[in-house]
């Protein structure tokens, strides 16, 4: 591979009051989007390998809770009810390997790896973006080239069991198991395990501690061998909340913007230059009409040398009434056109400026907080919009 191709899967949690935003962006239900790269006449190719249809995802989860498929006891209100996961690899992997078809089969064998981690009854919505449009990659290929991806929300559950209290008549029956319930749990789903050493020894940090494996990097190995198996290659496993691909498209978005302003600012001047040099034309003709001295008696003599060259130009003239017509023509277009580069050079400043302000946070909160810049960056750019009905493609699995 020239360039290195890297697997991603990322969670992000939610609550209950957080979800929406969540939902609005992955169902296409807004009516803009803070990224500015979703085209959204492309939305109806997105994918669902699951879909809750009509409803919401809070309805959704009230519908098992009452159906007794999911269990929230003893939660608080601002509790983590639900996980969304990232599935992606960058862009130009699908790109040299068949594009959108290509990406389907991807990410419906990225939907099994999903159902062996939650069980498909407690996913709510798996759907495959392919709407959204890398500029840098446009850039390269000369045609667009769209960043496929998968979001998937889905409950962390568990099984709990549910002992018989002392409050029970029947003694005998005290600590023992009274039902077992399918638990939304996201710290035990998601609970790290103890490291341990080449004897099965667990290993221990300065503090006497037992060092932990952090459980979202066990997903991420999970996940790429299993579509290692699955014979999906040319990439290697990537890193826990990369998000190098996207930070580099809008620094690309810049840096073009930059360029192309510099060439329109470079070609006003040129196209500002050659029309004062018609100008100075025009000027030149006007001499013409100074040529010769008027006498006392209101006639106007001219030397010989003077009439000759009035003669060859009032000839010449004649030859160039089209073109100074051509000229007058060419001195409106180069108006007008100077005009149009202008209002671009405006809007391109304008998009500029929004392209660096959308990239400053960005960049301060990856240097401060890596591993929180997803969610915070989700919360604070993503635009509350009405719902509108999901028109999205519904695929239903035979299984």
């Amino acid at each position: 591979m020239s360039k290195k191709n890297y697997s991603v899967a990322r969670v992000v949690t939610h609550t209950q009051s957080t979800i929406g935003k969540c939902e609005r962006h992955n169902e296409r239900k807004n009516e803009c989007y803070a990224n500015m790269n979703v085209d959204t006449a492309r939305c109806d190719m997105n994918v669902h390998f699951k879909s809750c249809g009509e409803l919401t995802y809070n309805e959704q989860l009230n519908k098992l809770i009452a159906e007794k498929s999911v269990c929230m006891r003893g939660l608080k209100a601002d509790a983590k009810i639900f996980d969304e996961v990232i599935f992606d690899v960058n862009t130009d992997y699908f790109e040299t390997h068949g594009g959108y078809e290509y990406a389907k089969e991807f990410y419906e064998e990225a939907y099994n790896f999903a159902v062996n981690l939650y069980g498909e009854q407690n996913i709510i919505s798996a759907v495959m973006h392919a709407d959204e449009l890398n500029v840098a990659l446009s850039e390269q290929y000369g045609k667009p080239v769209y960043h496929y991806h998968m979001h998937l929300v889905a409950m962390p559950v568990v099984e709990k069991q549910i002992l018989w209290t002392k409050r029970c008549k029947d003694k005998s029956l005290v600590g023992t198991v009274k039902e077992t319930v399918n638990q939304i749990s996201h710290s035990k789903k998601w609970k790290s395990p103890q490291a341990v050493d080449e004897n099965g020894n667990v290993v221990f940090n300065e503090k006497g501690k037992p060092v932990l494996i952090p459980s979202y990097s066990i997903l991420q190995d999970d996940f790429f061998n299993h579509m290692q198996r699955a014979g999906f290659n040319d990439f290697i496993r990537g890193e826990k909340g990369s998000t190098a691909e996207h930070l580099s498209c809008l620094q690309f978005e810049i840096q073009q913007d930059k360029k192309r302003l510099e060439e329109i600012k470079s070609q006003v001047e040129k196209e500002e230059i050659h029309y004062e040099e018609i100008k100075t034309a025009n000027k030149t003709f006007l001499e013409i009409d100074s040529m010769g001295k008027k006498t006392l008696t209101g006639k106007v003599t001219i030397s010989s040398e003077d009439f000759n060259d009035l003669s060859n130009m009032a000839k010449q003239s004649v030859a160039a009434r089209s073109k100074i017509y051509e000229l007058e023509g060419e001195n409106e277009r180069l108006r007008k056109r100077n005009w149009e580069l202008q209002s671009h050079i405006n809007r391109l400043s304008e998009r500029l400026h929004k392209l660096e302000q959308i990239c400053a946070p960005y960049l301060e909160a990856l240097r401060l907080m890596p591993e929180k810049v997803q969610s915070f960056i989700s919360d604070v750019l993503k635009t509350v919009r009405k719902e509108k009905p999901n028109k999205n493609i519904d695929i239903k699995k035979e299984r």
